[in-house]
């Protein structure tokens, strides 16, 4: 980076023409008994158990039959995985990237956003209009959840009123694997306009590590002194990486 979560087999209204020869196909109301049986079963586990008594590819199969209501998706769910890695790497992984994968269209990346985008908007809920000292876990959560598994690095500023209290979460810009443009005028042009009285910079390493560049550090410091001059702090600086995040404040770079 440089400077600057009874149910029905029918199918579903939206996008039935999308639904992909996976395995051989299978007449509508003639779904075999072992693929209905073993549907009815991963249901009735989650219901009772919940996802955390489930592995991924049997999380990312129930996600799976509401896009492809009529064929076995079984197979589908191991190419998305083996590509993926995970059931976290399928939901986040980019449109086109999915498309890669045979079997996929606009309803399965229909399903798969559906569930991404309401992870972010949950994750967002727990942070938004509360103390950060508070919830300083849950904001370490959300960022992972909007850009861990990111293909391309995204800039986002935290804006604090006078109390620490989250009032707003806005991306200031996207990039590519390893660069994002950002400008500290238009930061603190921001941070002004909601009144805000701090800062948290947030932005994603697409290669999983958090390290920071030397662009990384020279562009913190511009904003820093930005701030400074207008009377607003800058608290941290989060760089995340796949599975961890680096604060500039606990490593002494702010």
């Amino acid at each position: 980076m440089s400077q600057r979560h009874q149910f029905s087999e029918a199918s579903l209204p939206l996008f039935e023409s999308d639904e992909v020869v996976i395995s051989q196909a299978i007449p509508e109301g003639k779904l075999p008994s072992y693929i209905a049986d073993h549907r009815q079963r991963l249901r009735a586990r989650f219901l009772s158990g919940g996802a955390d008594a489930m592995p991924d590819y049997e999380l990312l199969e129930l996600l799976l039959f509401r896009a492809i209501p009529r064929r076995d998706v079984k197979p589908l769910t191991r190419d998305l995985l083996n590509k993926f890695n995970d059931f976290n790497g399928v939901i986040t992984a980019s449109p086109e990237r999915l498309l890669e994968v045979k079997g996929v269209g606009e309803a399965v990346i229909c399903e798969l956003k559906i569930v991404a985008a309401t992870a972010q908007r949950l994750a967002r809920s727990r942070v938004l209009q509360r103390p950060v000292v508070s919830s300083w876990e849950a904001l370490i959560d959300y960022c992972h959840t909007a850009m861990a598994h990111r293909d391309t690095e995204q800039f986002r500023v935290l804006f604090l009123d006078r109390k620490n209290t989250l009032i707003a979460d806005e991306k200031q810009g996207s990039g590519t694997v390893d660069h994002v443009p950002v400008y500290p005028r238009e930061v603190v042009k921001r941070a002004l306009e909601l009144n805000a009285s701090a800062l948290i910079l947030v932005h994603n390493h697409p290669s999983g590590d958090p390290t920071p560049s030397p662009e990384d550090i020279s562009m913190t410091a511009q904003i820093e002194r930005a701030a400074q001059a207008l009377g607003i702090t800058l608290h941290d600086h989060l760089i995340v990486g796949k599975s961890t995040e680096l604060s500039f404040r606990a490593a002494g770079l702010i």
